[in-house]
Formats: structure tokens, C-alpha cells, sequence
């Protein structure tokens, strides 16, 4: 489509702009001929059926102009050259528990994960978190943090609700609507990850080569229609409404982009070592990257009540897609015109499914569950049980 528009958009463009030039012409000879005292009848009248052919063309390139617009921003962004046709494994790490009887994070929890409560207040696929997993959780949040500041990144706490250009900016529309909560009254709309808000913190701004890379930690709640999704997943909390997430997000430079990418996933990598989880490392199918990423990777941690991998983080290469749209530049420390910038994110902690497979991983015969002894300082119980 997007070709066959602008096939006729240059089909439209020559002729209206030939037409224009025989305009400002046959309005010179007119002139002329009114200072000789000539009869200008017929060049007027040609001059009235060029302005009508001028407003008919005006009127199709605008139409083409906008089906055009509408079609390009709906195109993906392209995937790297590498970015592999199927789904490919890169590696797996640890040793997965194997064979059958593993309670599930709903049993293990007993009543500290509420879906009841939380389905009669909000609805399917809300619940409350009580006890021991709030203090797991902001143990969480706290252990990534103090991670990621380490490793250079700024802690943030950004907006939750954005206004439309921030969705677009980042690729969330036109793409996802169907999984975007909206406030129409007030013209806004829930994030599903803080990535949109970070996206557009240097929005419209010509960032300076030396300060790069900008990486930023943030951590927000997050909310997803996620309409239609059903299975396993919708068990409990693994695929909900609202949940808590850090996220990692980077603006650098087109020749920095693919080592940025390797260490968002080395980092998700050592979070996911030090919590003690067995995971396996996908490289995402070009087909299956949606609309911002050229190239992705996600991890997932082992489930040993469902005896599979479930996807904990993913870190995306979304090169300069984001940044054209946010208008965001560099100005190049040689000098120079400024460059689009390129932007990376990555998930450091999807809090609620960590939740989940830490309680599946470290469940003991007892029913009672070890969690992570590098939790420990920051509030989380060392072990935690379902209460009686």
C-alpha cells in the first residue's frame, strides 16, 4: 500500500506543480496584455479552468498525503540484518526442576496472593498482595535498583498516564490499542511499561554526543487490557491487569546501539543468576518483534508446576525508530549536523512474574518456600509460607 501511495503521490505532484508554474505565467500574460489595452477574455477564462484543475490536484495530493502518513507510521521498524527468521535459543542456564507434583505459585501463597479480593473490587486478573510478598516485592524493587544505579543507571519514577504523542512516539500506537486503558475525558492513557514515559523524557531535544549514553532505571506500575489472552497464564498472577516492573531504558548513539543491547542482557542475565532462577535466552524472530524493535531478546525462567519457561524480561534494539518519532537528536562532539539518536530498553525486574518463579523455584516438600539469601538485607522474609 505504502508503495502504490507513493506511486501516485509522485504522479499527483509533477502535474499540480507544472500546472502552478502555467498559472503564474498565464497571470504575467494577462498583465501584459490589460497594460497594452489587449482583450484578456480568453486568458481569463483559461486562468478560472487552470484554478480549478490546481484545486481538484490540491485536493488529491492532500488526500494521498494523509492515506500516506497513515500507512507509514503503521510500518515496523526494520529488523537487523542478524535478527533470525524463528525464534532461536542462545543458551540455557541452570538446572530446571524436573518432574511432577510441583505446587503452584497460588498454593504455595495460600491467601498473601488474593485474585478473590481483588476479582469482586477490580475485576478478572486483579489481586492483592498481602504479608511476606509485599515485603518480597519491595525487596525486589529495591535489591534492582541499587543494581542498576551500580551499573550507571539514574533512578526514576516517571508518569503512568501520558498523552497520545508519548504512545505514538514509542510505537504503542497505532499498534497495541486493544491493550491500552484509556481516560478519554482527559485525553489520556495507562502505560503497560515505563518505557513510554522515559521514551519521551528528552522528547523534542538535541542531546549532546559526550553525555551518551543516558540510561535510566524506571520504576512504575504498569496496566494491560490484554484482551483475549487466556490459558495457564490467566491462573493467578502471571498475566494481569496491573502489575509493578523496573525497567531499564538507554538513548545512545547509532555505533554504541548493539553493544548497549549485549549489556542490557548481560544485566538481566545476572539479575536473573544472583536470584538463583533457571532460564533459557531467546533471540526473538524478525516476524514476532513488533512494531519498535529490530532486534530482541527475552529470557525466561523455568515454571516447575508447569514444567516450561515463562518470559520474565526482554531487551529490545529499537535503533532510531522511537527517537525520529520523539524527535530526539545528538549534536556529534566532531560537530556537524545532529544525528537521530538511537534507543534501547530492557526489563530488570517484571516484579509479580519474579514473584512467581521465585516461589515455584524455591518451594521446598514442607510447603514453605527459600527465597534468595541477596534479598534478605533489603526487608524479604529468608523463607516464606503459605499462612494457615
Amino acid at each position: 500500500m505504502v508503495i502504490e501511495l507513493d506511486r501516485r503521490r509522485r504522479a499527483v505532484l509533477p502535474e499540480l506543480e507544472s500546472l502552478r508554474a502555467e498559472k503564474n505565467a498565464a497571470s504575467d500574460a494577462i498583465g501584459a496584455a490589460k497594460r497594452d489595452g489587449g482583450d484578456v477574455s480568453e486568458q481569463i477564462t483559461r486562468m478560472r479552468e487552470l484554478g480549478a484543475r490546481e484545486k481538484a490536484l490540491e485536493g488529491e495530493l492532500a488526500l494521498v498525503d494523509a492515506e500516506l502518513h497513515e500507512a507509514l507510521v503503521r510500518l515496523p521498524n526494520p529488523p537487523l540484518a542478524d535478527a533470525p527468521l524463528e525464534d532461536s535459543v542462545l543458551r540455557i542456564v541452570g538446572d530446571p526442576r524436573i518432574g511432577e507434583g510441583f505446587r503452584d505459585h497460588l498454593e504455595l501463597a495460600g491467601s498473601m496472593i488474593d485474585v478473590e479480593a481483588g476479582a469482586r473490587v477490580s475485576g478478572a486478573r486483579f489481586a492483592y498482595l498481602r504479608g511476606d510478598l509485599v515485603l518480597l516485592e519491595l525487596a525486589l524493587v529495591r535489591w534492582a535498583i541499587d543494581r542498576l544505579v551500580s551499573e550507571g543507571f539514574e533512578p526514576v519514577i516517571p508518569p503512568v498516564l501520558v498523552r497520545e504523542h508519548a504512545l505514538f512516539g514509542t510505537g504503542m500506537l497505532p499498534d497495541t490499542e486493544q491493550q491500552i486503558y484509556a481516560v478519554p475525558d482527559e485525553g489520556l492513557y495507562l502505560t503497560g511499561t515505563s518505557e513510554v514515559a522515559l521514551a519521551s523524557l528528552h522528547a523534542g531535544e538535541i542531546l549532546d554526543e559526550d553525555a551518551l549514553p543516558l540510561r535510566y532505571a524506571g520504576f512504575s506500575p504498569c496496566f494491560r487490557r490484554e484482551a483475549g489472552a487466556a490459558g495457564k497464564d490467566t491462573r493467578g498472577i502471571i498475566r494481569v491487569h496491573q502489575f509493578d516492573k523496573v525497567e531499564m531504558f538507554v538513548f545512545t548513539t547509532a555505533e554504541h546501539g548493539r553493544d548497549e543491547h549485549e549489556r542490557l542482557l548481560a544485566i538481566e542475565e545476572s539479575i536473573l543468576n544472583d536470584l538463583g532462577l533457571p532460564y533459557r535466552v531467546l533471540n526473538i524472530a524478525a516476524w514476532d518483534l513488533g512494531g519498535s524493535a529490530a532486534m530482541k531478546y527475552d529470557c525466561e525462567a523455568w515454571l516447575p508446576s508447569q514444567q516450561r519457561y515463562l518470559e520474565l524480561t526482554s531487551a529490545s534494539n529499537t535503533t532510531d525508530f522511537q527517537a525520529r518519532r520523539l524527535e530526539i537528536r545528538v549534536r556529534p562532539a566532531s560537530g556537524g549536523r545532529a544525528l537521530t539518536a538511537h534507543t534501547l530498553n530492557g526489563t530488570a525486574v517484571a516484579v509479580g512474574r519474579t514473584i512467581v518463579a521465585l516461589l515455584e523455584n524455591g518451594q521446598r516438600e514442607d510447603g514453605s518456600v527459600a527465597l534468595p539469601g541477596c534479598l534478605v538485607p533489603f526487608g524479604a522474609p529468608a523463607v516464606v509460607r503459605a499462612p494457615a
